[in-house]
């Protein structure tokens, strides 16, 4: 069995890679998705978020122990489904900074900067609002204003421009800097995962065949050329099976650096210490493991307004009949509707982001607390802090050993601090003070640097944005070049999240489809 390329990953980047390759005529395209079919119907309703943890739709990983975090393993859920992440996620559409793209250009990746980039994110676009220079219309992604935004977001967004930010209307227009509701990747009630978005319509062509439930152990490489993959189906039957162009990573920060040290293509001496036969040696493979951390802040409401315990019989019914009948209220929510880019003092750009949840969400959901309330969520937008993604053994079924090492760089912790007393400035504005009864983490108690940092290294959490374990450059610390081609090998890109050089200032899905977008030119270039 052959096909001119091979897609690992069904997620983000691989629908757009499936959707871009197969508009050419003629080209034979398999995409390969360990986990489901996007069947769940918690899936598409942007409200069933929350009910997205269990192992069928999600790989639900856990960090190493964090010796910042007072060494707990901080959860780490993955989308195992097609669509990935995006089939899981909050729908948040954001960018990035110019600045971002500007220094991966300077990094020495040609063709990355912000001017280069800015057409692939317009050509995904379907925008339900905004077409200028920076928005496009007509793409396969649609991206939308929420349709009925909570009374606790617009309150916070109002209270950041009492605590001195500007309002914007467009986080991704002139300036990311300000106060607004996000939009979402999500349109008429109905999440619009990029499954949806690019795939099920590429679907319909006659170059593209999708296997689910099929997991890649890894890469064939022969005389040093990627030819093909081992694939294993639900049953644990294998078989191989040939690229006649090009192996196509695109399983994540995390499932593609353990594909490449899987097949041998990694640190020689981690290998061995597997009991892996290195195939090519290749060093930067799981380094440069960057992640944002959620610093957040939970409030008691006075009234019970928020999200909490709609998620529970018999209290479900009935905005599970109001989505049914209307697609609006509560189902129809994001979850994290509003927020703000601020900057901390003596920086130039926005470099934290703090927004609001209407619901308790503590561990990234994790651990439950009783009552009514609400959850400001806040990172330092650009972490110095550095991990790695490992082999646990040569066994694939065996998760890998994910360390972020959060919180190691010491400016990473003086943000954490910094984001917490800033959060606590903005509810103290009358639109948000009004709706509190009293804060219930950290606690009215925790005033002193160490009784906050005591508060972060118990409750700080995954903010799902991993990002440069094939890290894209020309040097010893990188696994790609700025075309994508894994450095040493022909016959193998990775075209995904991995590759960023550094992590860019917000959320990732958006940055993840333009990064597919232009690697899909890439490749058709050298068809």
């Amino acid at each position: 069995m052959s096909f001119d390329y091979i897609i690992v990953g069904g997620g983000t980047a691989g629908s757009v890679l499936a959707h871009r390759l197969t508009e050419t005529p003629g080209i034979q395209v398999l995409l390969l998705e360990a986990g489901s079919r996007d069947l769940n119907p918690m899936i598409h309703v942007p409200g069933g978020v929350g009910m997205l943890f269990g192992p069928s739709v999600n790989w639900r990983f856990k960090t190493v122990p964090q010796p910042e975090l007072d060494n707990r393993e901080i959860w780490y859920p993955q989308g195992k489904t097609l669509g990935g992440s995006s089939s899981i996620n909050a729908m948040i559409y954001i960018r990035g900074q110019r600045e971002d793209y500007d220094h991966w250009a300077e990094l020495g990746n040609k063709g990355w900067a912000y001017d280069d980039v800015l057409p692939y994110f317009t050509r995904s676009e379907d925008n339900s609002r905004l077409v200028d220079r920076y928005h496009g219309q007509g793409g396969p992604q649609a991206v939308s204003d929420q349709t009925n935004p909570h009374e606790l977001s617009t309150s916070f967004v109002r209270a950041a421009q009492s605590w001195g930010l500007p309002y914007n209307p467009d986080f991704n227009g002139e300036t990311m800097a300000g106060a607004g509701l996000y939009q979402v990747t999500a349109r008429a009630g109905f999440r619009r995962s990029q499954a949806t978005s690019f795939l099920r319509p590429a679907r319909r062509r006659p170059g593209l065949t999708v296997r689910t439930g099929a997991r890649v152990l890894r890469i064939v490489v022969d005389r040093g050329r990627a030819i093909g993959v081992v694939v294993a189906d639900r049953r644990g039957r294998t078989q191989v099976i040939r690229a006649q162009r090009e192996v196509l990573l695109a399983s994540g920060a995390i499932n593609t650096p353990r594909l490449l040290m899987l097949s041998g293509i990694g640190a020689p001496d981690e290998l061995a210490a597997v009991g892996l036969d290195p195939v090519h040696a290749l060093p930067a493979v799981g380094k440069n493991l960057m992640d944002h951390l959620n610093t957040n802040v939970h409030a008691l409401t006075r009234e019970p307004i928020s999200y909490d315990g709609l998620d529970e019989f018999p209290r479900l019914l009935g905005p599970g009949l109001r989505w049914l009948l209307w697609r609006t209220g509560p189902a129809a929510s994001v979850i994290v509707e509003g927020g703000g880019f601020f900057t901390s003092p003596g920086q130039t750009r926005p470099d934290m982001q703090i927004h609001i949840a209407p619901a308790t969400v503590v561990r990234g959901g994790q651990t439950r607390l009783p009552g009514n309330g609400f959850t400001i969520n806040s990172t330092y937008l650009r972490p110095e802090s550095r991990g790695t993604v490992s082999l646990r053994s040569a066994d694939p079924a065996v998760p890998p050993a994910i360390d972020p090492r959060y919180l190691s760089a010491g400016r990473d912790r003086e943000m954490a601090l910094h984001l917490i007393r800033t959060i606590r400035e903005v509810l103290a504005q009358p639109d948000m003070a009004r709706h509190i009864e009293q804060e219930r983490l950290p606690g009215a108690h925790a005033k002193s640097d160490e009784d906050i940092m005591a508060y972060v290294r118990q409750y700080a959490s995954c903010d799902y944005h991993p990002v440069g374990t094939c890290r894209m450059g020309d040097g010893p610390d990188s696994v790609v070049d700025a075309n994508l081609r894994v450095h040493g090998l022909d016959g193998l890109r990775v075209i995904d999240a991995s590759i960023m050089p550094k992590l860019v200032s917000g959320n990732t899905m958006a940055p993840t489809m333009m990064i597919a977008e232009k690697g899909a030119d890439l490749v058709k270039s050298s068809m």
